[in-house]
């Protein structure tokens, strides 16, 4: 188990001294345990004057994979303390020594799905810029969310592209690519569900763009390994969305794996049916993402 990190006096110097000087003079202060370094709210962009940022939790095992975990739910991107995402949600991953990135998005209601996925690939590729600063290897990157966090995980799984090579912005130019996806019930085809919404406000954007932001048409040969799970008691987004899924990749030949929780809801409240879950999520990046992976 990962024991509970600790504030470090000098945890600024620790900070810059990891970092480049453009990350480090942006973000919190480092807090460090036996087991676990977590580095709070580093500033991976800026809109409308506010700051994007992610949380970093890098265990003392570390060996250079890395998750980034898309915190979104229903596009709604909150701030959550880290330590309870290290003990709760990501122990497993953390004990595989692979390091966490947990990253914020401009938020439902003000900002809509195309927005928040412009967020979360800008995370991308400012993690792979800055790879060797943070620690981890920009090769051996996932991404994992559930619900709208999977819809976004799958955009940059399956979405990949080789940077914005005219643009004046560094961040732009770098490639966003990963080397393994985990998507819990993610809706996959945003085309149906596009417009106005009392619940889920992030979709009411113009239809016309609903084809450019839905992970069904991005699916191509060279996409990276790719889990779902899904529930069969799902009533929020129903279990065929991650089976139409799987059917694409399969049929491109993309190594994915299809994992049905046989009652599991919409947010795997049982604590039995979370727990399986993690379980193959942990497996799924600990093969492809540890040193020497498949």
């Amino acid at each position: 188990m990962l024991k509970t990190a600790r504030i470090l006096p000098l945890c600024l110097l620790i900070v810059a001294a990891a970092l480049p000087t453009r990350v480090a003079s942006q973000q919190g202060a480092t807090t460090s345990g036996d087991d676990l370094q977590i580095t709070p709210d580093v500033v991976y962009g800026h809109k409308d004057g506010m700051a994007l940022t992610f949380d970093v939790l890098r265990p003392a095992n570390a060996h250079g994979g890395a998750v980034l975990y898309m915190v979104s739910g229903g596009w709604v991107s909150r701030w959550g303390p880290p330590q309870r995402l290290a003990g709760r949600s990501f122990s497993g991953l953390l004990e595989k020594g692979l390091t966490v990135i947990a990253v914020r998005h401009g938020s439902a209601p003000r900002y809509k799905v195309p927005e928040a996925e412009a967020d979360v690939r800008r995370a991308l590729r400012f993690v792979r810029l800055h790879a060797a600063g943070l620690g981890v290897d920009a090769d051996r990157l996932g991404v994992f969310g559930g619900s709208a966090g999977g819809h976004l995980s799958l955009m940059l799984g399956l979405g990949s592209d080789e940077g914005e090579q005219d643009s004046s912005d560094e961040v732009l130019r770098t490639p966003a690519r990963v080397a393994a996806v985990v998507a819990y019930y993610p809706p996959v085809d945003l085309r149906p569900i596009v417009g106005p919404s009392e619940r889920f406000p992030a979709l009411d954007f113009p239809r016309e763009q609903a084809a450019s932001i839905s992970p069904i048409m991005f699916v191509t040969p060279d996409d990276p390994p790719t889990l779902l799970i899904h529930g069969d008691a799902d009533t929020l987004v129903p279990i065929s969305a991650s089976e139409v899924m799987f059917a694409a990749l399969q049929a491109e030949d993309v190594e994915s794996e299809f994992i049905t929780i046989a009652g599991g809801d919409h947010g795997f409240r049982n604590r039995d049916h979370r727990d399986r879950a993690q379980a193959a999520m942990v497996a799924w990046f600990d093969g492809h993402l540890a040193p020497g992976g498949r």
